[in-house]
């Protein structure tokens, strides 16, 4: 962690969530045999006060700072990757709805601080009308991870008719029952994150008040007193959908060492192999790196908003590219291990085939292409203006 996640805890409400790891191991198999993190897990997880981590304190959260946030989000995943991705994003919803405006919240967590919500951003399936007070929406959203235990979903839409020059995204905030949840989530990956569609057939109101608008999110508009709140809302998502595959890495890799050390009656047969402890160097550096960086990039964040300061948008841009790189270096570090890891690895029953499968899949997400990213960087480098709103 961070030097100044660390000197931001307190000591009365840090987060902790060492009692739920061992229940999210023994729930693992479970929750990808039925495409779902089964109910002992959410709950194990939910008693630690991971899902109140950017909860504002006067709905009963615990405005943990992101780094602390990330942190028991490797743990987790060293666990379970699809746990951590499901619980991840459902956890981050609650920045999200400290943004929007203060009704949406107070309305969402009347009945309680754990209060679940799920989402799904893509607008492709969204049909968006405006009415008096505010929008009418109807449609089939896909990727809607964890939904199944969750009560709300943040909904993408694009809006068209309100004229040409006022045509932008917006995210709904929807209850139960307004919306269903088809199952369709029949992955080779990620299977526990019941990653189902959501579906509203009818027409549903939504009042102006739960929706978030894409440019509040981008210019860092909010409602609360913690400065936390400051940092852009894109930064936290698009962890959430990466930096579990820094801890199903380092799952592997504890994995192999294991296995190499209990494959042979020579124990030190491989340590003398020089392509396997080469490999071995490697990955492990890869972990390394790229979890430094995400912290290193929250603690420049922090240290930035708590002090008044804005975020510097090539920094912005900076970020956003180094997270969308994040599945592809854990990709590199699990495929060197995978590469070498003896021929019982390739049974459906190979927790490091597990692994790979969650990680290679969670490089479909859109955010975890770099291309764009890359090039945007490339170009504020150069002069040019950010294209990206989402950094």
């Amino acid at each position: 962690m961070g030097q100044a996640a660390l000197k931001s805890v307190q000591e009365d409400q840090s987060l902790d969530i060492t009692a739920a790891l061992d229940i999210v191991s023994k729930c693992a198999a479970e929750g990808r045999e039925n495409r779902e993190i089964p109910n002992d897990a959410i709950e194990a997880i939910r008693k630690t006060g991971y899902f109140r981590s950017f909860l504002p304190k006067q709905y009963g959260g615990l405005e943990r700072p992101p780094q602390e946030f990330f942190k028991a989000s490797v743990d987790i995943a060293e666990r379970d990757m699809g746990t951590a991705w499901a619980s991840g994003i459902i956890a981050v919803h609650a920045y999200q709805l400290s943004l929007m405006d203060p009704k949406a919240a107070k309305e969402v967590y009347a009945t309680g601080p754990d209060t679940l919500i799920s989402s799904s951003y893509n607008p492709a399936g969204a049909k968006v009308e405006t009415a008096e007070g505010g929008f009418m929406l109807s449609g089939q959203w896909g990727w809607s991870s964890g939904s199944g235990h969750c009560d709300w979903v943040l909904l993408g839409g694009l809006i068209f008719d309100q004229g040409p020059e006022n045509i932008h995204y917006r995210t709904f905030l929807v209850k139960k029952p307004d919306y269903d949840i088809e199952d369709t989530w029949h992955a080779m990956g990620l299977q526990a994150t019941g990653s189902n569609d959501i579906i509203i057939k009818e027409p549903v109101f939504v009042p102006e008040y739960r929706t978030h608008h894409q440019m509040d999110g981008f210019n860092c508009k909010h409602y609360q007193d913690n400065e936390m709140y400051s940092i852009p809302w894109a930064q936290m998502f698009i962890r959430v959908v990466c930096t579990p595959a820094i801890g199903a890495a380092k799952h592997a890799l504890q994995l192999f060492i294991d296995n190499a050390q209990g494959s042979s009656t020579d124990v030190t047969r491989l340590a003398s192999d020089p392509d396997v402890t080469r490999r071995v160097a490697e990955a492990a550096n890869l972990i390394d790196e790229t979890e430094v960086i995400m912290y290193r990039n929250f603690d420049e964040m922090m240290a930035a908003v708590n002090s008044g300061r804005e975020i510097p948008m090539k920094d912005r841009v900076k970020y956003r590219y180094q997270a969308s790189l994040v599945i592809d270096r854990m990709m590199q570090a699990v495929d060197m291990l995978f590469d070498v890891a003896g021929g019982r690895s390739v049974y459906r029953n190979s927790p490091i085939q597990d692994i790979w499968h969650d990680i290679h899949i969670a490089r479909a997400h859109v955010a975890n292409n770099p291309i764009s990213f890359a090039r945007n960087l490339g170009a504020v480098h150069l002069g040019a203006d950010s294209t990206d709103v989402f950094v």
